[in-house]
């Protein structure tokens, strides 16, 4: 499965901690990131994740790409309610992708850890139909 971190400045620790909290379910996947996340996840972890820039320089919308083509299969974006964030635009587009795509998508740790319970589960076997048929194949 392709699953893809971001997190908003105070919540990049908490994203790290949640990552190492389960990185034995996210070891075999295939990780993807926005720039700084995924350096601080990987410096605490054993995993390899496919960074992108920065989200406000682009990073939110690199993995929009990947959401509009439906090769994501689960986002866990920890976002900061709190905060203005400049490039906010991106982040709605974003959720709207993953809302047209049907692309499980957290931004809490509580359905963060939903998220990740149905995955060790196996409960997103279905995502990998919908990577078998793409339309107009």
């Amino acid at each position: 499965m392709n699953i893809a971190f971001i997190a908003h400045d105070r919540k990049k620790e908490e994203m790290v901690n949640f990552v190492l909290a389960y990185e034995a379910v996210f070891e075999g996947h295939t990780l993807y990131s926005t720039g700084t996340t995924g350096a601080r996840i990987m410096e605490q972890t054993d995993l390899q994740i496919h960074r992108f820039m920065s989200g406000p320089l682009g990073g939110d919308q690199q993995i929009g790409a990947l959401v509009a083509e439906n090769e994501m299969d689960l986002i866990i974006f920890l976002r900061d309610p709190l905060m203005a964030q400049p490039h906010e635009p991106d982040i709605i587009a974003l959720l709207r992708l993953c809302d047209v795509q049907g692309i499980p998508v957290a931004t809490n740790i509580a359905t963060g850890e939903l998220l990740v319970k149905a995955l060790q589960r196996g409960d997103f076997a279905w995502r990998e139909l919908v990577h078998k048929y793409k339309p107009g194949e």
